[in-house]
This record gives structure tokens, C-alpha cells and sequence, in this order.
């Protein structure tokens, strides 16, 4: 059986669509589809039922994907050891969100890179949860980090920690807000005030507002920067308030350079997932890089 087709089928699982799979792969949609259309004819049966958006595999199309996938994986992990620099280093592609990749995941891994034995070659990449999580799908990813917990059988979840979100300030802003009426959690106190984000859309207090006060922020972006870095320096500047990893801004808070405005008794977590393609926990160095994180997770405060 030709592997090039069966590298386009796995791609097609995983993907859940033809015209996603073509992307991945870089090829042209018709010449994703005519690759699945030689197989079922080889195999005599079909692997996809075609939907109006995307495709469902059937279970021929399941069984053979789960046989296959692994095999393929560990064909590119050969492929890839083999090309390269230290061919006594395994070469392990993490790939997660900027700011909880450098400042959590990085840390811990690099103590892993050496040559022992069992060490590895590190290359990271950043993205958001859809990036990360098809990079994976597509082979160029061996372990993602991400805030969401994808479906499906092809990729295998694992919580990894819970972040708690803080809604911060420069003092300066906290001394112009009423505390008792802070303490009542009414949110057009805080609404006065100006906002920096990562997105227009305000994601961060956006999720808070509806955690905390029931009700969806009538704010907009004053300061709207792609990094929560950046957000964390311009709430200490004094651009306005955030809603912010505690592990992005504890020290910050502690030195007294922002203050938290409200400290609900439930405050709003999130959780993070380390995500692998189901069968290459069987590859050591993926393994013992997935163990290692967990462990390191079961420290971070």
C-alpha cells in the first residue's frame, strides 16, 4: 500500500475535512480527494462519509486509522532524527501558547536537554489552540500545550494545571475605584475604567466578567497588544486594568508595581492540557517529556 496515500488519510482523519487536510499538506483539494477515492478502491470499501461540513470517518475508516496513524508518526520521527545535527539527540517539537510556554513549560524541559542519554533536541513553536492543535494533527508537532481539550480519537488530552485569573491595576486606578462598591461586585464600577487586552474581543475579561459578575463587560480596548507580556507592562505603566494569569503577575503584585481590584471567593481558573497523537507516548522522549511537565505542574503555584 502506498504510504503516500495513507499519509493523506491519516491527515483527512485528523483533520475532519478534505479542504483542511489539503492545507496541511500542501497539496490541492481535488488531489487530497482523488488520494482517498485510489484507497477506497484498493481497500474495496469506504473510509469517509462526505457531510456538508467535512467528513466522518466510518469504521473502516476508524480501524484503519488507529492501526495506521502510529506507524506513521514513528516514521517521521525516524525521518526527522535522522536529519538531525547530534544523531545521538531525539528531536522533540513542542508547541504552545507564547507567554505560559516561555515562562512554565520552557523552564522545566530545558533541563532535559542534555546529553545523558536520554536527552532531547528541543524546537518550539507558539501559537493559539486551532494552530497548535492542527500542527500536531499534521505530524509537525510531537507535544502541544493548549487551553483546549480537542475531540476525537486520533489526539489524547491530558490535564497539565489550572491557572487563576486576577483582575489588576496600577494603584493609581485602584485608588479612584469605591471599594465597598467592589465589594458588591457591581461591574460598571470597574467598566469606567480602561482596558487592555490581547484581542479586540476582549477574551480575558470577557471570561472573567461572566465568572464573576454574571454579565458580559460593556468595556472596550483602550490598549490591545498580542501578548500577555505586554499587557502585564502596560498595567504597570498604568494604561488601565487587566485580567491576567496570577503566574504571569505574581511577582509584579508582590513588588506592589499592580494591585488586584476584586478578590472573588470563586476566582475564575482555566485549565491547560498537554495534547499528544494517540500511540506516541510509546516514543521515549516524548514520554518522558510529557512526565516531566506533569511533574513540574505539581509545583506551580
Amino acid at each position: 500500500m502506498d504510504l503516500a496515500l495513507l499519509r493523506t488519510f491519516v491527515t483527512v482523519h485528523r483533520a475532519g475535512s478534505f479542504t483542511r487536510a489539503a492545507a496541511l499538506l500542501g497539496l490541492s483539494q481535488p488531489a487530497v480527494t482523488s488520494q482517498i477515492r485510489t484507497l477506497e478502491r484498493q481497500l474495496g470499501r469506504p473510509l469517509f462519509l462526505r457531510q456538508a461540513r467535512g467528513v466522518t470517518p466510518t469504521t473502516i475508516g476508524d480501524e484503519l486509522a488507529h492501526k495506521a496513524a502510529p506507524h506513521l508518526d514513528a516514521l517521521v520521527e525516524i525521518a526527522e532524527t535522522g536529519l538531525d545535527d547530534d544523531s545521538s539527540l531525539r528531536t522533540l517539537h513542542l508547541a504552545g501558547p507564547p507567554e505560559f510556554t516561555a515562562e512554565r513549560a520552557l523552564p522545566a524541559l530545558t533541563e532535559l536537554t542534555g546529553d545523558d542519554g536520554q536527552g532531547f533536541a528541543l524546537r518550539v513553536s507558539f501559537g493559539n489552540s486551532d494552530e497548535v492543535l492542527d500542527g500536531l494533527a499534521a505530524g509537525h508537532n510531537d507535544l502541544a500545550i493548549t487551553t483546549a481539550q480537542p475531540r476525537g480519537a486520533l489526539l489524547t488530552a491530558t490535564p497539565l494545571c489550572d491557572e487563576e485569573h486576577v483582575l489588576v491595576a496600577a494603584p493609581r486606578w485602584a485608588d479612584e475605584t469605591d471599594p465597598g462598591r467592589l465589594r458588591r461586585k457591581e461591574a460598571h464600577t470597574l467598566e469606567a475604567l480602561p482596558v487592555v487586552e490581547v484581542h479586540e474581543s476582549l477574551p480575558f475579561i470577557t471570561r472573567y466578567w461572566a465568572s464573576v459578575f454574571d454579565a458580559r463587560p460593556a468595556a472596550s480596548g483602550t490598549v490591545v497588544v498580542p501578548d500577555l507580556r505586554a499587557v502585564l507592562a502596560c498595567a504597570i505603566s498604568g494604561a488601565g486594568l487587566a485580567v491576567l494569569p496570577r503566574y504571569l503577575c505574581a511577582a509584579a503584585l508582590d513588588r506592589g508595581d499592580i494591585v488586584a481590584l476584586l478578590d472573588p471567593a470563586v476566582p475564575p481558573l482555566r485549565t491547560y492540557f498537554l495534547v499528544v497523537r494517540t500511540g506516541t507516548l510509546a516514543m521515549p522522549h516524548i514520554a518522558r517529556a510529557h512526565e516531566w511537565l506533569l511533574e513540574a505542574a505539581a509545583t506551580w503555584t
